[in-house]
C-alpha cells in the first residue's frame, strides 16, 4: 500500500561541496528531481508510504540511482527499465551539477539531460488504473517532467485524469526552469502546458508560475502576493488550494523565507515568517514545502497548518546538502510549537 505516487525524473546530482564545478577534483552524489524530492521528503520525514513512477536507463549509473532511492525509503517497483547501449545513444540517466553558492556567490546549477530515458515516456507505457487501484490517496508531478519533451506532456496528462477518475488528489507544480524550455516555445509555451495539465489538479504548488502574462515575467511584490495568488487560482477553478513559498534574498546563505496561501474558504492567508535564515544548500526547499503541505492536508490538518508544516521543513531542507530532506517530524513540530514559526492570516 502506498499513500502518496509522483511523476518525474530522477537524476543524479554532483556536489562539489564548498567548491566550484569549474575546479572541483571530487563531487558528492545524491538523487534529486523536482517531483522525486517530494515523495522522498513525504518518506523520511513525515513517515509516508510513498513511490516514484520513472524511467530509468539500465546500466550501472541507473541502478546508482535506484540505490540512492531505496536508501529514501521510497518505492522503486515503478520505474520503468530501458535497455542501455553503452555509450547512451538510444537512452541515458540525467545528470545534475549543482555548487551552493556563498555570500554574493549565487548558486550555480548544471543540467546534462537530453534524450534521457524519462523523456522518452509515452502514453500507455504505465497502467495507471492499476497503479491507482492499488490504494494511494494523492497524486503528484510537475511542470519540469512535463517540461522533458512533448510525449511527457501526454503521459502526465494521462496520469493526472486516471488519478482524479480513481478519487485520489492530485497535486501539479509548474516548476519553471527557462532551460528546459527554451528550445520548446519557451515560457509562452510553458504556460499553455501548465495551464492544460493544472485543470487536472486539486492542489497547485509554486502557483505565482501561473500569474502574470508568463511564468518569470515578473518578480512579485509582497503587497502583490494576495492578488497574484488569486488571479492564478482564477486560471485553474478546479483547484481548491493554491500556493507559493516566498524569499526575500540578502545574500546566497541569508534569505527571509515564508510562504502564501489562497483558498473560497480562508481567502489569502501567509506562513510562518522566518527571517534571517541561514542556508546551506536552497536547492530542493520549494519539493520539501510541497511535501509538508501535502502531509498536512492528507493529515486533515487546517490549510494554516498545512502551510506551516511545509514552510518549516522547507526551511530545514535548506539547512542540509543536497536535494533530499534530512529533517524529521519531532524537527518540524518543535519549530511549530517553541514560537520560532507562526501563522499570521
Amino acid at each position: 500500500m502506498t499513500d502518496v505516487v509522483a511523476l518525474g525524473e530522477v537524476m543524479l546530482r554532483f556536489d562539489p561541496g564548498e567548491g566550484r564545478i569549474r575546479t572541483a577534483r571530487t563531487f558528492q552524489v545524491w538523487e534529486g528531481g523536482g517531483e522525486y524530492n517530494v515523495v522522498r521528503g513525504l518518506r523520511r520525514c513525515f513517515g509516508l508510504r510513498t513511490a516514484i513512477v520513472t524511467a530509468l536507463a539500465d546500466n550501472a549509473v541507473g541502478r546508482l540511482a535506484e540505490d540512492l532511492i531505496l536508501q529514501g525509503g521510497v518505492d522503486t517497483s515503478l520505474i520503468r527499465w530501458v535497455p542501455a547501449d553503452g555509450i547512451g545513444r538510444v537512452a541515458r540517466n540525467g545528470l545534475n551539477f549543482v555548487e551552493r553558492g556563498y555570500g554574493i556567490r549565487g548558486a550555480l546549477g548544471v543540467s546534462d539531460r537530453a534524450h534521457t530515458a524519462v523523456s522518452q515516456l509515452r502514453q500507455g507505457d504505465f497502467d495507471w488504473a492499476a497503479i491507482f487501484a492499488a490504494g494511494p490517496r494523492w497524486f503528484h508531478t510537475g511542470g519540469i517532467f512535463a517540461g522533458l519533451s512533448e510525449t511527457t506532456i501526454d503521459v502526465a496528462e494521462e496520469a493526472m485524469a486516471a488519478a482524479r477518475r480513481h478519487g485520489l488528489t492530485v497535486s501539479y507544480d509548474p516548476n519553471y526552469r527557462p532551460s528546459i524550455w527554451a528550445d520548446r516555445g519557451g515560457p509562452d509555451r510553458a504556460r499553455e502546458v501548465d495551464l492544460q495539465l493544472a485543470r487536472h489538479a486539486d492542489v497547485i504548488v509554486g502557483a505565482l508560475a501561473l500569474a502574470g502574462a508568463h511564468p518569470g515575467e515578473v518578480r512579485f511584490s509582497a503587497d502583490e502576493i494576495p492578488d497574484a495568488l488569486l488571479e492564478a487560482a482564477n486560471r485553474v477553478p478546479n483547484a481548491s488550494v493554491v500556493a507559493t513559498t516566498l524569499r526575500e534574498v540578502s545574500s546566497a546563505d541569508v534569505n527571509d523565507w515564508t510562504s502564501a496561501a489562497w483558498t473560497a474558504e480562508t481567502g489569502f492567508i501567509t506562513g510562518p515568517r522566518m527571517r534571517g535564515l541561514h542556508i546551506l544548500d536552497r536547492v530542493g526547499s520549494g519539493d520539501g514545502f510541497a511535501a509538508g503541505l501535502i502531509y498536512g492536508l492528507l493529515t486533515d490538518a487546517s490549510i494554516e497548518r498545512a502551510l506551516a508544516y511545509g514552510t518549516v521543513h522547507g526551511a530545514l531542507v535548506m539547512t542540509t546538502p543536497g536535494d533530499a530532506s534530512m529533517a524529521s517530524l519531532a524537527e518540524v513540530e518543535a519549530l511549530l510549537t517553541d514560537g520560532s514559526a507562526h501563522v499570521r492570516r
